[in-house]
């Protein structure tokens, strides 16, 4: 089984993943840390010297390779907006699930992170639209949608519940 964390840059999917990994006796895959493997330069490197489009284009190749893994897998913040890719999974059987969290808390999380282009190019009201334009997309691509509860291992402990997985 598949379980794909989804949902916007800082909303958790990296520490609940964990969490939710160590709870299933499940390997964590982070599809950030896979492309940085995979083509030995960081993602800022990577936005900068082949841009966004061709992130995009790996980081679904990425996703689409993992569907059939054994695994609990964070999600990079625009992985789950390709379509083709939220389609691969589910016809996978894999789970999609949204970590919907507020934007507040997840600028708060991103605002300083220098290993994100997109926060680095962004006003916080450009940041806003893109969360808000996202929302929408992530909710669609998702088979599960989940608020955080007040710590990982609570929201982990909730998303287990939510697969019949007790």
């Amino acid at each position: 089984m598949t379980i794909f964390l989804c949902g916007f840059m800082g909303c958790g999917k990296s520490t609940i993943g964990k969490a939710l990994a160590e709870m299933l006796c499940m390997p964590l895959i982070d599809t950030d840390d896979e492309i940085v493997k995979q083509e030995s330069m960081s993602i800022p490197q990577i936005f900068a010297e082949k841009g966004e489009p061709y992130f995009r284009t790996v980081e679904a190749e990425t996703v689409q390779k993992l569907c059939d893994k054994n695994a609990v897998v964070s999600c990079g913040g625009g992985a789950m907006l390709n379509p083709e890719t939220a389609a691969a999974a589910r016809e996978k059987d894999a789970h999609i699930i949204l970590i919907d969290q507020t934007f507040e808390i997840c600028y708060d999380r991103i605002k300083d992170d220098k290993n994100r282009p997109i926060v680095q190019r962004s006003t916080m009201e450009q940041l806003q639209k893109i969360f808000d334009d996202r929302a929408a997309v992530y909710r669609r691509q998702s088979t599960l949608t989940v608020s955080p509860a007040d710590t990982p291992e609570e929201t982990a402990a909730r998303i287990k519940k939510l697969l019949n997985l007790m």
